[in-house]
This record gives C-alpha cells, structure tokens and sequence, in this order.
C-alpha cells in the first residue's frame, strides 16, 4: 500500500511539480524520490521534523486536489491503456500494416513528451 502511494504521489509530482512552491517541491522530491527521511530534510533546510511532516502532508493533499479538478494523471494513463489496446489489437489482426504500425508508434511519442 504504501509503494502504491509513494507511487501515486511521485506520478501526481511530475504533472503537477511547477503550480508547487519551490519549498514544497525540494521537500516532496528528496521525501518521495529521492527517500530520504524526515530528519534529513530537516537538517537540510534546517527546520523541524515536524515543519517538514506538515508541509509534505499538505503538499501532497495540494496534488490530489489538483488531480481531481485537472484529472491529468488519469487522462494520460487512460490514453496509455487505450493506445496499448489498439496496439495489441493491431498486431494480432494487422501485423503487415506498415502504415497503421507508423501511426501508432508516432502517437506513442507524442504521448511521451
């Protein structure tokens, strides 16, 4: 469960990193990608541990609220599931289709960046 969250928030982070203030990003980045604890944060930005609990928790409260009134996480990961869906779709019943291959990798790329 917890790997399933650290999961979700670092997703939620790569969308939403810029509309975050520069304190709440370093924090959520060294906490969630980087793992380092509560205590070594603290000591870097020298403040409490308690400072850096509160300000991740609100950050990362920040983010889900984004993604509900933005859904861009979802969006991307449902376009994802879908085009995986065409692909496998297209390599059983169209494998000799050049073309159609091209359009699906082009649409791949557009999708990653």
């Amino acid at each position: 469960m917890e790997l399933e969250k650290n999961n979700y928030i670092n997703s939620l982070f790569a969308f939403y990193e810029p509309l975050l203030t520069g304190k709440q990003a370093n924090y959520l980045e060294l906490y969630y990608a980087n793992d380092y604890s509560l205590g070594e944060i603290a000591e870097e930005f020298n403040v409490s541990r308690q400072a850096v609990y509160d300000n991740i928790k609100r950050s990362e409260k920040i983010l889900i609220s984004y993604e509900q009134k933005l859904n861009l996480y979802k969006n991307y990961t449902d376009r994802n599931s879908k085009l995986d869906q065409i692909q496998e779709y297209v390599q059983l019943n169209y494998p000799d289709d050049t073309e159609l291959n091209k359009l699906i990798s082009s649409l791949e790329t557009t999708e990653e960046e």
